[in-house]
């Protein structure tokens, strides 16, 4: 099975068809296919090793979609970088995978710039609009200027991507898929689906993430349209559904209230919309009830899963999306495994399997797993075992096969659907000269299911104020992983037996009395 297969399915089976929507381009899945087959050329006669990774640093766009398919028909290799990362921890990202090839959009030519100054590329592509910056090559040129030579031919085992996450021990890692990996998810995502005639999906999540990364393969494969927006905005996210009959779409919780609370919501005709996936942070229910009535045609269905696990291992569907009666338990579940999906929930210390109802650690197994972590071979060995990717979230599963996510068991925040590693923040923290200890949690946040917060001891003699310790942090890491709030306090910070500090004790305040703690 190869990625690339998806792109000439789409021009086979609905050639006239819309494949893109961007701003006031459009175009249909013949030409798609043909711009794809020539980037995919112009790579390879850049030099591009078989096998080489290409970085991709640029918000969303219909040329980013193309180079889901042109950078594995060049024989590379798909690293998307994370656009909210800075620019120190995209360098650690080029280094890590060893990019031969870095693409950039118009909002990062800076950052393109200072990170070719610092790594050593066979070439910086300008994806972006307008003019192409000095000492960069234009993306339109090289389709312009090269004929569509043969594809590559990469398939099954060989790696079709690298999709970066966070470390818990501080540097992010490399989550590598194959082509027969991310090949089987996409059909086994599409299987979840109650439509795959007729497809339309508009994107507001970024393309390094599988929220718009799985649609990105799954819309290619049913020969539907992708409708790009560059990020989410209430407005034109209902503009784009109201103007493009919209069919398919995935939002945080935080999305869905912004749309709800516009005052523009109700001049716009969003019925075409006919599921909405949405993951990341519990949906409140008192939010599912207002969307629900607002939005009578809308299905929502809920995923769970992580980067490792292609994005998803399991879904609540729309007919689980119940409030009263004797089922109504299951709007606070996670779903049941998709399709070739196991789920175990384990003794977290000794590995055995725990009964039906008893809470554990949740365990995965499919064959779209990761094939494991970039140059970390410890770090994949510690998370796979046996073939079950261990979690580190805690959960049970009910009689009827129900996923229950009750906590974490890593140090991970998720933030209006962004994973936040504690220990990233606190490194930036700890790079203070005020700050002696600190303790990076997740508290509730209306807006963002969670919120990053920090607690900090500092240095005898030192000052510091939450918004220098924030400004200090943004200088560090990307905004978004940055504490919402600190506090304050003169005593230690409590520990363990075995000297390390009690989160628990410190985040058990904030979510007292809250049934789920986390989505």
């Amino acid at each position: 099975m190869q990625i690339t297969q998806f792109m000439r399915q789409a021009r086979m089976a609905n050639p006239a068809g819309t494949a893109t929507v961007y701003q006031d381009r459009q175009q249909d899945w013949t030409r798609f296919a043909d711009r794809a087959a020539r980037m995919g050329t112009a790579l390879a006669r850049l030099g591009l090793d078989r096998d080489a990774f290409v970085a991709v640093l640029s918000m969303n766009s219909d040329r980013y979609v193309e180079l889901f398919f042109a950078i594995p028909y060049a024989g590379g290799c798909f690293a998307p970088m994370n656009v909210r990362w800075s620019a120190a921890e995209n360098l650690y990202a080029l280094n890590d995978c060893r990019a031969q090839v870095l693409f950039v959009g118009t909002d990062f030519v800076d950052q393109a710039r200072d990170l070719a100054a610092r790594f050593a590329l066979k070439a910086v592509i300008y994806m972006g609009e307008g003019e192409t910056p000095e000492g960069m090559l234009s993306y339109e040129d090289l389709i312009a200027t090269t004929e569509p030579g043969p594809d590559a031919g990469r398939a099954g085992d060989d790696v079709y991507a690298v999709f970066y996450t966070g470390g818990t021990t501080g540097d992010p890692k490399g989550v590598v898929f194959t082509h027969q990996a991310l090949c089987e998810a996409t059909v086994a995502y599409l299987a979840m689906l109650p439509d795959v005639e007729d497809l339309s999906f508009a994107y507001v999540g970024g393309f390094f993430h599988f929220s718009a990364a799985n649609p990105a393969l799954y819309i290619t494969l049913a020969g539907g349209t992708h409708v790009v927006l560059p990020k989410f905005e209430p407005v034109a996210m209902m503009r784009a559904i109201s103007t493009h009959r919209v069919t398919n779409a995935v939002m945080v919780p935080t999305m869905i209230t912004m749309m709800l609370n516009h005052a523009d919501f109700a001049q716009h005709d969003l019925s075409s919309l006919r599921t909405l996936v949405y993951g990341g942070s519990p949906m409140p229910r008192e939010l599912m009830e207002e969307a629900a009535r607002k939005l009578p045609g809308w299905r929502f269905y809920q995923i769970y899963g992580m980067t490792e696990t292609g994005g998803f291992a399991t879904m609540l569907r729309w007919r689980d999306h119940v409030f009263d009666g004797p089922k109504a338990h299951r709007i606070g579940a996670c779903g049941q495994p998709a399709p070739g999906v196991e789920i175990r929930i384990a003794d977290p210390e000794t590995g055995t399997e725990l009964p039906v109802g008893e809470t554990g650690e949740i365990l995965m197994k499919s064959d779209y797993l990761m094939a494991g972590y970039l140059g970390k071979a410890a770090a994949t060995a510690a998370a796979l075992k046996d073939g079950w990717m261990h979690s580190g979230d805690a959960g049970h599963v009910d009689a009827d096969g129900y996923l229950y996510v009750a906590d974490r068991v890593k140090d991970m925040i998720v933030t209006g659907g962004e994973n936040v590693y504690s220990i990233e923040v606190e490194r930036a923290l700890y790079a203070h000269p005020a700050v002696m200890e600190c303790a990076v949690i997740g508290i509730p946040s209306e807006e963002w299911g969670e919120a990053v917060h920090a607690v900090v001891v500092l240095r005898p003699g030192h000052a510091a104020d939450q918004a220098g310790l924030i400004a200090h942090c943004r200088t560090r890491i990307g905004g978004y992983k940055c504490p919402k709030s600190i506090s304050f306090q003169t005593d230690p910070l409590p520990v363990g037996p075995a000297g390390k500090i009690q989160k628990n004790v410190l985040r058990d305040p904030f979510w007292d009395g809250r049934d789920r703690k986390i989505g």
